[in-house]
């Protein structure tokens, strides 16, 4: 059964000073990478505090199992998107892939062109959280992360960190790139942390 919440439930699911939109706004930093094979141009490294590194290819990412997942997202800039459909592997079935050292609290999302992304490990564990290749039911497109994102809804969506190339776990936390140029270290939107002095 298909459940379709009503105006006053869904206000009540964005966030303060927040406007929803039904589009799909494309922000980010620098250029949109460009792949003609990703099977020599693309993979993903899990490193940092870990028993053993490992590296994917696409391939062996997408043969991992895939998960569906429906969320809200919320921008730093002032909008959020209800019911997003996400599609992809979620983050349980990568950590399968390696033992997590007990020291490490922290994770830090490489991207490409030197982006980053930081968040706390208990955020990054969150069940529904996943690496999301497809959004509502079509594949990412590259404005928008293709060929893999992370989508982590309960943080503002600088965190889901577009183009991921690798996961560094670590001890403790570190500025990602938005948070060395002036944005919040944890980023919930409940609480409007847009910046690093709210």
């Amino acid at each position: 059964m298909f459940f379709n919440p009503s105006a006053e439930t869904k206000q009540d699911r964005i966030p303060p000073n927040q406007k929803q939109t039904t589009g799909f706004p494309v922000l980010h930093y620098g250029e949109v990478p460009e792949y003609t094979d990703l099977a020599t141009q693309w993979n993903l490294r899990i490193f940092g505090l870990v028993e053993e590194e490992v590296t994917l290819s696409y391939e062996q990412v997408m043969a991992l199992p895939k998960g569906n997942t429906t969320n809200d997202i919320h921008c730093v800039t002032g909008w959020s998107k209800l019911d997003n459909e996400w599609e992809g592997v979620p983050v349980e079935e990568v950590t399968k892939l390696v033992r997590i050292k007990p020291e490490a609290k922290y994770v830090m999302l490489h991207a490409e062109h030197g982006w980053t992304a930081n968040l706390p490990l208990k955020d990054f564990l969150t069940p529904g959280n996943l690496f999301a290749n497809k959004h509502n039911g079509e594949e990412l497109t590259p404005e928008h992360g293709w060929p893999l994102r992370f989508v982590v809804p309960h943080l503002y969506f600088w965190k889901s960190a577009k183009w991921v190339r690798g996961i560094e776990f670590m001890e403790k936390d570190k500025q990602g790139f938005w948070e060395k140029n002036g944005y919040n270290m944890y980023g919930d939107p409940w609480k409007e942390q847009r910046f690093a002095w709210d």
